[in-house]
């Protein structure tokens, strides 16, 4: 998801051509908040990082949990070889940074809410743009501190991977259960991985906050 044009949320694949095809300026994301290191969160990384190391080289900082640098940085070396270290590290202007209870990044403010996300977890994220909040979870159990997360945001980017009981995510009953507990915000459902729910966004889908 990208918010603002400046903010990317999490890094599946296909990201790139995603971008391309919504007009969303790869160059211009300024800050990749990821909510944990699994692959459908992150393998779609390594193509943008190589368009920020051959076309565009504004700087960028990526925030996560801890082992964010650690992380990300085998990440590249496993997708680009020895060329990565020895060519294009040398061209990337990255700054690397571990979510804290509350920050701002590249201008960014947010505050992070840890979610029950099997035995790695997920950071929660409230960011804050042009005077609204918005929630993201990323992968999730509906356990209170979801509810802490989304509580009073603008709008909340929220999972609901699929019917009945889903390991260490939220079914679709429960997402319906957690958005009519906060009916002031605005929902928005993704990582849907078979039919529908209320909610659920459609591919490329493009909002106005």
């Amino acid at each position: 998801m990208v918010v603002d044009g400046r903010v990317l949320l999490d890094g599946g694949a296909p990201l790139l051509p995603h971008m391309h095809r919504l007009g969303v300026d790869p160059g211009g994301i300024e800050a990749v908040f990821l909510t944990h290191f699994h692959g459908d969160h992150t393998l779609g990384l390594p193509p943008f990082v190589l368009h920020r190391v051959f076309v565009d080289r504004r700087p960028i900082t990526f925030i996560g949990p801890a082992g964010v640098e650690e992380y990300l940085e085998k990440l590249w070396e496993v997708s680009w070889g020895p060329d990565w270290n020895r060519v294009m590290r040398p061209q990337f202007k990255v700054k690397y940074v571990t979510a804290k209870s509350s920050g701002t990044v590249a201008g960014v403010r947010y505050e992070t809410v840890k979610l029950d996300h099997g035995t790695m977890g997920s950071t929660g994220y409230r960011i804050h743009v042009n005077g609204k909040v918005v929630a993201y979870s990323g992968d999730t159990e509906s356990t209170a501190p979801l509810d802490k997360l989304v509580q009073g945001a603008d709008v909340a980017i929220v999972e609901a991977t699929g019917p009945g009981d889903v390991f260490s995510h939220m079914s679709w009953d429960a997402a319906t259960k957690l958005s009519k507990r906060h009916p002031d915000t605005r929902f928005y459902f993704n990582h849907v991985y078979s039919g529908t729910v209320t909610g659920a966004v459609k591919d490329l889908q493009v909002i106005e906050v």
